[in-house]
C-alpha cells in the first residue's frame, strides 16, 4: 500500500471552470477543465494527446464572463507556472490527463 504525504501549503477549492493551456513546446493552446485551485497553483483535466511533462512551463488561460471582463477590463486571467505533476491514472476512463502547475 502506497502512502501518500500531503504536500500542499495553500488549501484548494474545488472549481470546475472551461480553461486553456498554453505549452510553448506544442506552440499551441489545449483546451481543458480545472479541477481545483488555489493561491499557488491548480490541477486542470486536459485531452491525453496534449505532450505536457513535469517540469514544462505553461500559461492557464481562465477565461471571464462577460459582465466579470467589463468590471476586470480584460476577458481572461492569465497565469504563469511550471509543471510539477501529470496524472495519466484515469486517461483510459476519459481520455484525459490531469496536470499539476504550480503558479510562478
Amino acid at each position: 500500500m502506497e502512502t501518500i504525504v500531503e504536500q500542499r501549503k495553500n488549501s484548494r477549492t474545488e472549481l470546475s471552470w472551461p480553461v486553456s493551456l498554453w505549452l510553448p513546446e506544442a506552440n499551441r493552446f489545449f483546451n481543458g477543465q480545472s479541477a481545483n485551485v488555489s493561491k499557488t497553483g491548480v490541477f486542470v483535466m486536459v485531452p491525453m494527446t496534449t505532450p505536457v511533462k513535469p517540469g514544462h512551463t505553461v500559461e492557464i488561460n481562465f477565461p471571464r464572463t462577460i459582465s466579470l471582463a467589463k468590471e476586470k477590463g480584460q476577458f481572461a486571467r492569465i497565469k504563469g507556472g511550471k509543471v510539477v505533476r501529470v496524472d495519466r491514472g484515469n486517461m483510459l476512463k476519459n481520455a484525459k490527463i490531469g496536470v499539476a502547475v504550480a503558479f510562478g
